[in-house]
This record gives C-alpha cells, structure tokens and sequence, in this order.
C-alpha cells in the first residue's frame, strides 16, 4: 500500500435540557461552613494557589456563595458531575447554560465571563491562533471531549487562513436532526466573521461509528453552509479511541 498524505482542509470561495440527580439522589458533601477554616476554598486559594485546589473548589471561589435551595459545594460538585468542566470552558450562552445547569443567571453570567477572559488570554498568549488544516489537526483542538460523559456539539470557527477564532459548545445532549438546528451552528461563525466551520461531538459510549442521526445532521449542515457561504469544512465523532471524520469517511 502506497502511503498517501492525509487529506487538508480547503475552504471554498465564496436547547437542550441537561437532566439532574434529584436531591434524594444526591450524595452526602460536606457543607462550606463545615469545613474547617484553613480548608475553605478561599483560604486555600491564598494558601496553596490555584493548582492545589480542585475544580469544584475554583468554582466555589467564583461564585462566593450557593443559592437558598442548594448549599455551595454541593451545587459546584452536581454542575460539574452534570455537565462537566471542559464543556462549562467553551460555553457562550449565559441563559442557555442557566437552563442547563438549574442556576441563576448571575451564576451562569459568572461563569461565561470567567472563562471568556481566561479564554482570551490563552489564544493570544503566543500572539498566534491555533491553525487547523486537517482533520488530525481539529481533533487535537477537541480531544478533551473524548472523556465527556454527556454528549456535546462544539464548533470551532475559521477565518481565511484556516486559524480558529472561536471556539463554542452549541448545544448538549443526544445529536439529533430535530434538535440540533442550523442556525445554531452557522449564528458563531456569523457573528464572529468566519468563512468556514468544523462541528465535532462526542460518543460517551465510546463507539467512533457515525450514527444515522449523525450522518443526517452533517448533510443538513453541509446544504445550509452552501446556502449562506459559510462551508462546513469537516464533523469528527470524538470519543476515547480516537476521533473519525465523517465527511472522509464517506469519500472513501
């Protein structure tokens, strides 16, 4: 067999609710005040900085405080558990990760800020954006997906050089022609000014085969980036083995 080099990408010219353990269901955890006070997420923050403190511990530290029905630490750990830290990282939406996650908006604004700052600072700490041109390339933007345990849609957005200039989960839960809309995906690239779109979501039961829900979502998603001219250049399926690239898959 003849080795060939992997195909590149070439841009052409021209709500989902995530479900909730109810509180019967939800394991013991020790409550904020419990805590002795040199084991409080903030004193510990002083302490030992940011690396000696758990994901759930960084949150507790952004939002201060819990709600009247639900204590702090119990509230970071069931958001975490539901939804997961990397998908929180690259959500946009205020009021839709508000629905998702059962918080207040204030909470979720908190967060969307939060990680838009770090966000910012990370894709401009080299003075370069992250360059995309095959589909090895794309996963290795989304691989953290891969350990997800609810699955997500994500876009990464391109400019004309093939550099990603945004990057957003678009909605989560199970990928289906009648939830996922296309305007949805296309809106990111619009707002942001990209020429093209990569989508990729993951598999939580670890299977890299495209479902026929995944292959008609990618269809409908190609015939609506034709008609706005914005092209949906790949949609990998992500998942702890690796990833698969649905569009190559059928060029095969």
């Amino acid at each position: 067999m003849v080795a060939t080099d992997p195909p590149v990408y070439e841009i052409a010219d021209h709500d989902t609710v995530v479900g909730l353990l109810t509180h019967a269901e939800q394991p013991y955890v020790l409550r904020l005040r419990d805590l002795p006070a040199d084991e409080k997420p903030r004193e510990k923050l002083l302490r030992y900085g940011p690396g000696g403190l758990s994901s759930a511990e960084l949150l507790a530290v952004v939002w201060g405080v819990g709600t009247k029905r639900e204590e702090l630490m119990a509230m970071t750990r069931r958001v975490l558990k539901e939804y997961g830290d990397r998908a929180i990282v690259h959500e946009r939406d205020s009021r839709r990760l508000a629905e998702a996650l059962d918080i207040p908006e204030v909470k979720a604004c908190q967060l969307v800020a939060c990680f838009e700052l770090g966000g910012r600072a990370f894709a401009t700490q080299d003075g370069q954006l992250r360059y995309v041109r095959t589909a090895l390339q794309a996963y290795e933007h989304v691989r953290d997906m891969a350990t997800g345990k609810k699955e997500q849609l994500r876009g990464l957005y391109l400019n004309t050089h093939y550099e990603v200039i945004h990057d957003e989960v678009i909605s989560v839960g199970s990928l289906t022609a009648n939830i996922v809309h296309p305007r949805e995906v296309f809106q990111p690239a619009v707002e942001h000014g990209a020429v093209a779109v990569i989508v990729a979501h993951n598999h939580p039961s670890g299977s890299l085969r495209p479902t026929d829900e995944d292959v008609e979502v990618t269809g409908q998603l190609v015939s609506a980036g034709k008609i706005l001219g914005i092209e949906l250049l790949d949609h990998l399926v992500v998942a702890q083995a690796g990833y698969q690239s649905i569009l190559e898959h059928f060029d095969e």
